[in-house]
């Protein structure tokens, strides 16, 4: 009986999720002895010295630094977020009313869906996109609606297919440029096309944007996120310190608001967890005072092992094709072989190479036959995981 009462206390649309298939696969390779996890996007890094050194600091001098800050969060650092857009984007924000400090993107997104969405309301999301978006637009009552992406075209955005998309209940397009899972970094010109269409519609174009410090070689044609000329007036622009400063565990990043909406946000921001962390806050002003970027070696260490990632991936082409991703630290690759659905290949591979990954149907339905790793692991790692994969293959012919 106690049992079937405390089903009852669970919700139907609770019910009716799993748990993200990242954390589920890292959880489940927790539990295997000597796994080796690119399942999922935890950076190697350790938090800056820079940044240790001013929190340490602050905890021994600040008698505030254990107390609530107001919702919006502390004041220094709304003015460097303000200040750091407008470098990027050209665009002046009030950091009073327009810049809101969250718990990291996480918890930023479900803030802003739960703010936007009624029941029944729809959410445009590329396919495939973040897994865990899918759930905070379902967990929001809304309903996730996929703009296709091209696996021949390097998976670019084809913005000519959203008119298509949007209807009476289209409230937002939530984006992620650099691009998880595939790594792809989407063009100006796609984004610009798309910041169109969603003036002609209304609509709010919600940026997710933890990776945009990392994007690598030549490319020209990339849009910074922040700065798309046709998203003025309707972007919502989330950052997390997160990867470009390795500080996942910190929870702490901004986002930069149209005018008007963080008065209602804060509201269920407020509601949800009252404030960021102070000690949080303070870890990222560390970061980014005196106009301080993302440490460069992050970059190009994550450069090198995306050239390492690819140069395995090549030498499995009788299990692995793989599009070469442009920026964050994500490979996307398509399964080649007779097991292409993507649970069932990433279960085998765990219990039988010991190797995590993440099945790509949990990022969409165009991620099904594919799975994706994560290259933010040591080189050791990656290594590792590609030289048991191999024997796997061998085993396995």
């Amino acid at each position: 009986m106690d049992a079937i009462r405390r089903e009852m206390w669970v919700t139907a649309d609770v019910a009716a999720i799993g748990m993200s298939a990242i954390k589920d696969m890292a959880m489940r390779a927790a539990c295997v002895p000597d796994a080796l996890s690119l399942s999922w996007g935890l950076p190697s890094f350790q938090t800056p010295a820079r940044i240790r050194k001013a929190v340490a600091a602050a905890l021994e001098s600040d008698p505030d630094i254990g107390k609530y800050t107001l919702p919006n969060g502390l004041a220094e650092l709304r003015a460097l977020a303000a200040k750091d857009f407008a470098a990027r984007s050209g665009a002046e924000v009030d950091p009073d009313t327009q810049v809101v400090i969250t718990a990291g993107n996480m918890e930023g997104v479900k803030t802003l869906l739960r703010t936007i969405l009624a029941p029944g309301d729809e959410v445009i999301v590329t396919d495939p996109c973040f897994a865990s978006h899918i759930l905070q637009i379902g967990l929001c009552g809304g309903r996730a609606v996929y703009l296709p992406l091209g696996e021949k075209n390097g998976w670019e955005l084809d913005p000519g297919l959203l008119d298509g998309l949007v209807c009476a209940r289209t409230k937002a397009i939530l984006l992620v440029s650099p691009h998880n899972p595939t790594g792809v970094a989407f063009s100006r010109q796609s984004l610009e096309a798309l910041g169109k269409i969603a003036e002609r519609h209304g609509l709010l174009v919600i940026l997710d944007d933890p990776y945009s410090p990392f994007v690598y070689g030549d490319n020209p044609g990339y849009g910074d996120p922040a700065s798309i000329a046709s998203f003025e007036g309707r972007l919502a622009y989330l950052f997390t310190y997160s990867k470009a400063y390795a500080m996942s565990g910190w929870r702490v990043g901004h986002m930069i608001l149209p005018p008007g909406l963080a008065t209602h946000l804060l509201k269920v921001h407020d509601a949800t967890l009252i404030c960021a962390p102070r000690v949080s806050q303070v870890a990222a002003i560390a970061a980014m005072k005196d106009n301080a970027l993302p440490p460069p070696e992050f970059r190009a260490t994550l450069d090198a092992r995306r050239k390492l990632i690819m140069e395995r991936i090549a030498r499995v082409p009788q299990l692995f094709d793989c599009v070469s991703p442009q920026g964050a630290y994500y490979v996307f690759p398509k399964i080649i072989g007779p097991q292409t659905d993507s649970r069932a290949f990433s279960t085998t591979l765990l219990q039988e190479a010991g190797v995590a990954v993440t099945p790509g149907v949990a990022f969409g339905p165009s991620g099904e036959g594919h799975v994706r790793m994560a290259y933010c692991v040591d080189e050791q790692t990656i290594n590792g995981a590609f030289d048991r994969i191999e024997d796997f293959v061998a085993r396995d012919r």
